[in-house]
């Protein structure tokens, strides 16, 4: 099974101040897709300082690039309205020339959450507007127009012609491991997201995220085939540095070889690694991460143009 390696540069830096470099850098690099947060803020240490729209960010990453694929990782109903969104996607997905991957998921309780004045939702409250979110902004990127009256989302006649240039919508990585998650996932993704199992992080082990991270492949199975679905046709994304592993898989292109190569035994198909972030739990050295953008591909299988 080939293998895909893609990377998350976080919005913190100015685009003439070394912004647009690195998506430059990240496409001479031969990455998959150059993904970035869909946030209003984030944690700490990036809560107090600079931080930029992901929307306005990946339209200028598409227009410094050319082959490049783009996305979020992710964008939530925290912030975010069907309708509004939707318009915008399609824009961006046309100035890229089609080069746009949507990662999408039910959002937490950080910054995000009260940024517009409001409580937090609770997970019950996440998970219902998510479930009603995705299949609305589906409808949105591959109907012309579209009119839906929900308990959380309405649009009247919302027109978006002309649509995606990729077709018929720009691709879902919907990220989710409980079970309305993955039923959405199975029934709306194209690919599917996880960081592994979130209390494992302090305490675990290696081998039990791996363990945890099997049960989530399969319990997406399960719902792919309620629906009579073969899961082999997602793609599975495994975005690093939140297992127990942390920053350990980009202190050598051989540890990389190594983490990347045991969770491709998982079916995963795309890894993607944190672009380095100094003085951050991001922080790597640059020259090993580079060196694992440009060897590591070839050791783990991957084909070009995948």
């Amino acid at each position: 099974m080939s293998l895909r390696l893609s990377t998350v540069i976080l919005p913190y830096r100015r685009w003439r101040e070394g912004g647009r470099s690195a998506w430059l850098r990240a496409e001479q690099l031969g990455f998959h897709t150059a993904y970035t947060y869909d946030h209003l803020s984030w944690r700490v240490p990036f809560r107090d300082g600079p931080w930029f729209g992901a929307v306005p960010t990946l339209t200028a990453a598409a227009a410094a690039t050319e082959q490049l694929r783009l996305g979020t990782l992710v964008t939530s109903p925290n912030f975010r309205h069907p309708v509004t969104l939707a318009k915008e996607l399609i824009s961006l997905d046309d100035i890229s020339g089609g080069r746009v991957t949507l990662g999408i998921g039910a959002g937490g309780t950080g910054f995000d959450s009260t940024a517009l004045g409001q409580e937090p939702w609770t997970p019950r409250e996440r998970a219902d507007r998510f479930a009603e979110f995705v299949p609305l902004l589906d409808r949105l990127l591959t109907e012309d127009t579209v009119s839906y009256e929900g308990d959380f989302y309405s649009a009247h006649g919302a027109q978006n012609i002309p649509g995606c240039v990729q077709r018929p919508r720009l691709p879902f990585a919907v990220a989710a491991t409980g079970p309305r998650g993955l039923r959405l996932a199975a029934r709306h993704g194209q690919a599917w997201v996880t960081t592994g199992d979130p209390k494992l992080y302090e305490n675990g082990t290696s081998e039990q995220s791996i363990q945890a991270i099997r049960g989530q492949v399969a319990k997406l199975a399960d719902a792919c085939a309620a629906i009579g679905r073969n899961v082999a046709e997602m793609d599975k994304i495994l975005l690093t540095g939140f297992t127990p592993d942390r920053a350990r898989p980009l202190e050598s292109l051989d540890a990389f070889v190594d983490f990347a190569g045991r969770h491709r035994e998982l079916g995963f198909t795309e890894i993607v690694i944190h672009w380095p972030v100094p003085g951050t739990h991001f922080a790597a050295d640059q020259k090993v991460f580079e060196q694992i953008a440009m060897e590591a591909p070839a050791q783990l299988g991957w084909v070009d143009g995948g």
